[in-house]
């Protein structure tokens, strides 16, 4: 799980300053706030607990964290060719001003087939690091925290996107899932 986090993060960070420059990516750029570190640890707990008090447990499901891991893949495939698509177009930040020479419109590649994948393969990515960890408690807090966090953040950021493309973006909004379970 450390290497999953780790590759994970640090590849978003390179992949950032390979597209925007290093003088437009900062710290933030890594995604790692308070409440993010807070549901890791909460997870690492639930995790050494259940190994302690359920020792045999944890091992005698492998094929549930083996499960776990091809989520993580998935996940990270997912958001890496939504950000390597995008390209400029792709921040960890909503725009709220239109930039009309970095932020088109992306309806190609990924995209065809999910409006929001970035948010896609870091809602299977999170959701699977919890199952790897074969964590009941984790797995099911961090499904309802993620989702919960985009089903606030794709309105509010799509609000902007139909601000800046308009019936363009309507259009493609109505042929294109969101990507997150439940969320249009």
């Amino acid at each position: 799980m450390f290497l999953a986090i780790i590759f994970f993060h640090i590849s978003e960070y390179i992949l950032a300053i390979a597209i925007h420059g290093r003088s437009n990516v900062s710290c933030r750029s890594l995604l790692i706030s308070k409440n993010y570190l807070l549901a890791m640890i909460c997870s690492l707990l639930e995790y050494f607990l259940e190994v302690y008090f359920f020792s045999g447990l944890k091992e005698q499901y492998w094929w549930i964290s083996d499960f776990g891991l091809v989520m993580v893949v998935i996940g990270e495939i997912i958001r890496k060719t939504a950000i390597l698509t995008a390209g400029q177009a792709f921040t960890h930040l909503i725009k709220i001003y239109h930039d009309e020479e970095h932020h088109k419109l992306v309806t190609h590649g990924v995209y065809r087939f999910v409006r929001h994948p970035g948010y896609c393969g870091f809602f299977i990515w999170s959701i699977g690091t919890q199952i790897m960890l074969c964590n009941p408690i984790s797995t099911i807090a961090f499904a309802i925290i993620v989702w919960n966090f985009f089903a606030k953040r794709i309105p509010y950021e799509e609000y902007f996107l139909r601000q800046f493309f308009g019936s363009e973006y309507d259009e493609y909004a109505s042929q294109v899932p969101s990507g997150i379970p439940f969320v249009e």
